[in-house]
């Protein structure tokens, strides 16, 4: 009996201590980089775009559109002919961060078809929110990198300078206890 209580104590202490440390994670998604140019700026992390005006979705960790085409669901790396003319700069856009949202495109397609005065947002291209700089395509991406090269050089620098003043400081330190012992010694 004590054995199975003791048993039962051990369990449940598992259990427990199990589920605090699963809970006790933090999960960062960024994807900020990947986002194409057209999409709204404001989101750090965007799974899919829905654009409602040609009821297709934008999959951004493929880089994939995704619509109806002869009554499948199909993905394709580019808009078909019949979109050609298509601007997705200024296209309502909404950001959906769920996986496969087209198998629940009845609710997406009546939840956003009444937002035809939604206002739109500003493309990343357009965006002077430097974070979306990293994206390679963005018109400000050149300037970024350079920044980016400068500022890694001043701290590698810095760095420098500071092992330098570290090392002098040691060394100086280390002089004048060779000194303070040699006066000890001639005192003596």
């Amino acid at each position: 009996m004590k054995k199975i209580f003791l048993l039962l104590v051990l369990l449940t202490v598992g259990l427990t201590s199990r589920v605090e440390s699963a809970s006790a994670q933090i999960s960062l998604r960024i994807n900020i980089g990947s986002q194409p140019l057209w999409g709204p700026s404001g989101h750090d992390y965007v799974e899919y775009y829905y654009l409602p005006e040609i009821e297709a979705y934008y999959y951004v960790p493929n880089r994939q559109y995704i619509f109806i085409e002869n009554g499948r669901w199909v993905t394709r790396r580019y808009l078909p002919m019949r979109y050609r003319g298509f601007d997705l700069y200024n296209a309502l856009k909404f950001v959906i961060n769920e996986s496969k949202p087209y198998y629940r495109h009845d609710y997406y397609k009546s939840k956003y078809s009444s937002n035809k005065n939604h206002k739109r947002e500003i493309a990343i291209r357009d965006s002077r929110d430097s974070r979306y700089y990293s994206n390679r395509n963005h018109p400000q991406h050149q300037n970024w990198r350079r920044e980016e090269q400068k500022r890694k050089e001043y701290n590698r620098d810095r760095d420098e300078r500071s092992r330098d003043n570290r090392e002098n400081k040691s060394r100086k330190e280390n002089e004048n206890n060779r000194s303070k012992k040699s006066r000890e010694s001639r005192t003596r």
